[in-house]
């Protein structure tokens, strides 16, 4: 707390030091949120004269900093633990608290008519409402100050001119100053002044006057005529000249008014009449009126203009605003096009894809070629233009309903298959088998897949062969799951004491299968991984010992391992 308080001491004279230097007690500074509290408290604390503190300096500013510090008052503490809010802050009713007041809303503002009051937090500013226009800039307290063209560089004097800045504008100024007998014309020349037709009788009476480069003489009296006079035909005095019936062509093309020893040009619209070189000047109305004659952009003519448009964009019939132009008439686009205000958009059909050169032209999205391609169709993938299609191997396959799998072709189902009358016909993927079995001696065929035994007439022999030969078909894929069981086998009852024994007497080279007793028989299953298409021939014996005597029963297994769905890698060059 000791530290605390120093610290806030020193945040306390910091805000005195503004105050007494006339810097804005809510000064930005660079310290924390605390610090910058304490010293707005003290600094206002400080320029409030007429309020008296509830008790003296020094322990105010500790009350103050300890309760700012503690976060117990959220601006200042006013002693008995009471809190207070700046000026322009009002305490919430949790009496430690402050929430800005809206002086715009609570018409408390001082703004003045043409000002439009917005609120800040504590406080609030007064903005115009009107611009100040060209020429000028809005300060910060919200008043129109000149704006110095020639200080800031934004004057188009030319290097012959100076700038002189006047409110609201500025002058280009000659640079070379003409002497006595001389007048500056616009483009800083120095013109001789005809003092002889400038000034009234420069001369005395009797003498006449002839104008010079610069300046003039006073001759005795002769006929000599200044400029715009002729002598008459008889030569004793001055006639004015007729400039306007002159093969000079002095208004070119103007209006021509002829005067005393001078003329007027009359100009068409468009072009001001120059009194000083005595031409009309084409007047530049886009630099005149900017913004106001053409929507978009403006080009200056000989006595006119000419309003353009810019790109996307067509000039309307007033000739002066634009309007939308359609470019999807013109067809930019290889395939669809959208026309947007001042542009237009190509996009394409499906199975297309906009090109990154140029975007207007569609490119065909090879779909085969797709990270995801490879799983569109289950065996081959044909691009074709904006699509694809899918085939399948060419016999045992038939492309399925939703054109991408394959579905095996039951030959046996669809009389597809060659099997001969004396053979049956086994549907295998991809194909079939033609098979066909004959029942060993002392065996009569029951069935269209078993044989059973005959009568043994007490022959040992006889009783030890299987008392039924049954014979199974299977097929399934390579790869299949090792453990995976196949083939289930045991009695068609079983009572208590059975003793079930079952192994593979037969076909099972390379050991692919194996066998597992189980309470009911056994069950075959694979052993080793097939990753290749062959057929096996596998015999499974079942003994079975009840009451005392033993019953064997032989399975004949034709297993065909086919090839696991074929698939074809896609290569777009054999497309």
């Amino acid at each position: 707390p000791c530290k605390c308080f120093w610290m806030c001491c020193d945040c306390c004279l910091l805000g005195k030091a503004a105050q007494e230097n006339g810097i804005p007690c809510d000064h930005n500074l660079s310290v924390g949120y605390q610090c910058s509290l304490v010293s707005r408290a003290c600094c206002v604390d400080g320029a409030l004269n007429n309020q008296t503190a509830p008790t003296s300096q020094t322990e105010y500013e500790f009350l103050t900093c300890l309760c700012c510090f503690l976060g117990k008052c959220a601006h200042r503490c006013v002693g008995n633990d009471t809190c207070s809010c700046f000026k322009g802050y009002k305490l919430k009713p949790d009496g430690k608290s402050c929430e800005d007041i809206n002086e715009c809303l609570l018409g408390a503002s001082n703004c003045r008519g043409g000002e439009r009051c917005i609120n800040t937090e504590g406080s609030f500013r007064c903005q115009r409402e009107v611009s100040c226009g060209t020429g000028y800039e809005l300060t910060d307290n919200n008043n129109c100050k000149d704006i110095d063209e020639c200080e800031t560089g934004i004057h188009n004097c030319g290097p012959e001119f100076e700038c002189q800045n006047t409110q609201g504008s500025f002058r280009c100024l000659p640079k070379v100053k003409c002497g006595a007998g001389f007048i500056q014309d616009a483009l800083g020349n120095c013109i001789d002044i005809n003092e002889c037709v400038s000034q009234t009788g420069p001369c005395h009476r009797g003498q006449v006057c002839i104008n010079t480069v610069g300046s003039y003489t006073c001759q005795r009296n002769s006929v000599n005529c200044g400029r715009g006079y002729h002598l008459n035909e008889e030569g004793t005095r001055c006639i004015d000249i007729d400039e306007c019936k002159g093969p000079e062509q002095v208004c070119a093309g103007h209006g021509c008014i002829n005067l005393l020893g001078s003329y007027r040009c009359e100009c068409e619209p468009g072009y001001n009449f120059n009194s000083i070189s005595r031409v009309c000047e084409d007047v530049n109305e886009c630099r005149h009126y900017p913004g106001r004659l053409c929507a978009h952009k403006c080009e200056n003519t000989l006595g006119s203009y000419k309003c353009s448009c810019t790109t996307g964009f067509k000039l309307a019939v007033d000739g002066r605003n634009c309007d939308d132009l359609n470019e999807c008439e013109s067809k930019p686009c290889s395939q669809e096009c959208a026309n947007v205000y001042g542009s237009y958009q190509c996009y394409c059909r499906r199975g297309y894809q906009l090109s990154d050169i140029d975007g207007m032209t569609c490119e065909d999205i090879d779909e085969c070629a797709l990270p995801t391609g490879g799983h569109i169709c289950s065996y081959r993938c044909h691009n074709t233009p904006g699509s694809f299609h899918c085939s399948c191997p060419t016999s045992g396959y038939t492309l399925a309903v939703n054109g991408r799998s394959c579905q095996d072709i039951d030959e046996c189902l669809t009389g597809r298959h060659t099997c001969t009358e004396n053979q049956s016909c086994f549907n295998v993927q991809g194909g079939f088998r033609c098979l066909s079995f004959e029942c060993p001696s002392n065996y009569r065929r029951v069935g269209e897949t078993r044989c059973e035994r005959l009568l043994c007439n007490e022959s040992v022999e006889c009783l030890t062969m299987p008392l039924r030969i049954t014979y199974y078909y299977l097929t399934f894929p390579t790869n299949i799951p090792v453990f995976t069981n196949i083939f289930r086998m045991g009695p068609s009852h079983t009572v208590p004491g059975d003793d079930i024994q079952i192994a593979i007497t037969s076909g099972n080279d390379g050991a692919f299968f194996k066998t597992e007793q189980m309470p009911t028989g056994g069950v075959m299953s694979v052993a080793k991984l097939i990753n290749k298409p062959q057929d096996f021939d596998l015999s499974l014996e079942l003994r079975l010992r009840r009451y005392g005597s033993v019953t064997t029963y032989l399975a004949k297994v034709l297993v065909f391992v086919t090839q696991e769905e074929p698939r074809v890698p896609y290569n777009p060059l054999l497309e």
